[in-house]
Parts: C-alpha cells; sequence; structure tokens
C-alpha cells in the first residue's frame, strides 16, 4: 500500500543504490532504538508551494511521515515519537485547527481500517497528551487504536497529541498526589523513578534523539524531561520535504556523537534512587489510571 493512501509502504525494498549503500554503512554502527521528531515546517511549506490552505501543507506533512515511519523500521529503530499537535496551537484560527482535527480523524480511522496490515506490522500505537481536549470522536479513535495494538511487539509510535511537556509533567505530579491521597505511596518513596512512571511516557523509554525540522532551534515544549540527555539534531529542510537522505545525516549525527551521550546517561543514573520499584501496588494503579484515562 503507498503511504500517499495510508500509514504504510510496503516499498522498501525498492530503495536505489545509494540508500542501499548509506543503509549498510550506518548500520554497521550504533543505531538509535528511538527517535522523537519534531514535524514542523508544514505551514511553510503550504505557502511555498501555493497550496492554497495551511492544512493542505499538514496532508503532505503526514503523507511523509507516512514514509519517514517506514524508512525507521527499515533502520530498525524500534520506537518512534512525534509531536503531533500541541496543546498552544488550539489558539491558531479555526480554520486550520478544524482542518487538523478532521486530518486527525481520517487518518486515524484509515489505521484502524487496515486492520490487515495493522495485525502483520504489529506496531504499537499510544497516544501522549491531554487527550480529554480532543473531541468525543477523536478520543474514542484514540482508545480504539491503542485497544487494537496494546499487545503488539514490533515496534512502538507515540503520538504527542495535544501535548506540552508542561501539561504532561502537571498531570504527573497530580497522580503522584492521587496517588498519596489515596494511601498508595508515601512521601518518603516519592523521587525521580515514581514521577516518570506518571509520565504519559512511563511505560515507553527515553528518546536517543530528537530531530527538528525547518531550521527552528528549540524544544517548544516538547519532552523536555525525557530528552534530557537525548542527542538533539537539527534540520534547515521542512517537514514534508524530510527525506531517507535527510534521515541518514541525522542518524550518522547521532553515531558521531554517541560516546558523549552515553557518558551523560552515566552520569544521571548515578544515585538514582531505586526505592520506588519496590511499590507494586502503586505502578499498577497508575497503568489502570492511564488505560482509562482519569486524568
Amino acid at each position: 500500500m503507498s503511504s500517499e493512501d495510508g500509514w504504510w509502504d510496503d516499498n522498501l525494498n525498492e530503495r536505489s543504490w545509494w540508500q542501499s549503500l548509506l543503509r549498510a554503512i550506518i548500520c554497521s554502527g550504533p543505531v538509535p532504538r528511538h527517535v522523537a521528531f519534531v514535524m514542523d515546517g508544514n505551514r511553510r511549506y503550504a505557502r511555498m508551494k501555493h497550496l492554497g490552505s495551511v492544512v493542505k501543507g499538514h496532508e503532505r506533512g503526514f503523507n511523509q511521515l507516512a514514509k519517514i515511519l517506514n524508512w525507521c523500521r527499515d533502520f530498525n529503530i524500534e520506537e518512534v515519537t512525534i509531536y503531533a499537535f500541541s496543546i498552544e496551537n488550539f489558539k491558531r484560527s479555526d480554520e486550520e485547527v478544524d482542518g487538523l482535527m478532521s486530518l486527525a480523524e481520517e487518518k486515524f480511522q484509515k489505521l484502524l481500517d487496515e486492520k490487515e496490515e495493522l495485525n502483520e506490522k504489529k506496531i504499537c500505537f499510544r497516544f501522549y497528551g491531554n487527550v480529554a481536549l480532543l473531541s468525543e470522536k477523536l478520543q474514542k479513535l484514540v482508545r480504539d487504536i491503542e485497544d487494537a495494538t496494546r499487545d503488539f511487539k514490533n515496534g512502538r509510535v507515540n503520538v504527542c497529541m495535544p501535548y506540552t511537556s508542561r501539561d504532561e509533567i502537571a498531570r504527573a505530579f497530580e497522580l503522584v498526589r492521587k496517588a498519596h491521597e489515596k494511601g498508595l505511596i508515601e512521601k518518603e518513596e516519592i523521587d525521580e523513578r515514581v514521577i516518570e512512571a506518571c509520565l504519559d511516557s512511563g511505560d515507553g523509554t527515553k528518546p536517543d534523539m530528537l530531530v527538528r525540522t525547518s531550521g527552528e532551534k528549540r524544544l517548544s515544549d516538547f519532552m523536555l524531561w525525557q530528552c534530557a540527555s537525548s542527542h538533539v539534531y537539527f534540520d534547515d529542510v521542512l517537514w514534508p520535504e524530510f527525506d531517507y537522505y535527510n534521515l541518514c545525516k541525522a542518524i550518522l549525527s547521532y553515531q558521531y556523537y554517541r560516546s558523549t551521550i552515553t557518558n551523560v546517561n552515566n552520569e544521571l543514573e548515578k544515585g538514582s534512587a531505586l526505592n520506588s520499584d519496590k511499590n507494586e501496588k502503586f505502578y499498577e494503579w497508575v497503568a489502570e489510571v492511564k488505560r482509562s484515562r482519569e486524568i
């Protein structure tokens, strides 16, 4: 199926000779297990290409995302996180917000409709963010996608929508407060790992690399906690034009700086508190709250 039609592109075996060569060279070295993308530049792309509507730029951005997800699988990248919609984006024009929500409904429904491909690929989809801010229809699609893919183990895609890191951290602290109120955790047990477990990403891994397109050199309130020691790669290209070569450059940059990243991670791990791992009831409760999306 073409990526123009949905989420999957099975033409991975049709690489050009230079793509096959680059892949072989890159895969001979360390490849990031988890890559996060700030997909910036869709609106500028729409204006630059005179598409008539910024929503058309977002549509092109999704088409490129479908290709990139499959390229990541080709490089054995196990987990991908995408910044699909910031809570701050609700401040944009009604036309753009409504267009983006309609696009999300269409693509999420398409994902569920592609049951055969979904069951074949066995990619787990998770949604990070304040989902309660979405329409009831979108909330149901989110629940249905998560339920349908919860047990899949061949990779993971995390969709951040609607999301900001500040909102995520605030909700995590509220979850800790409720747990303490219920007697599930004592004040002395509250540490970094407890808070991490309460983040939307609590059952995932931290990104090894964060990629932002469009030339903007800022994080835009995206995964600030999780990316504390990630390699951050900025590319001037607009998201709809981020191609195979750009992904290769990003991975090569990660490989070049990997030893520094590893040293930073080792330092951060020193002295990390371990006592929070003992409270099984707390972690079971957190997992159940997240499944039911009560917070």
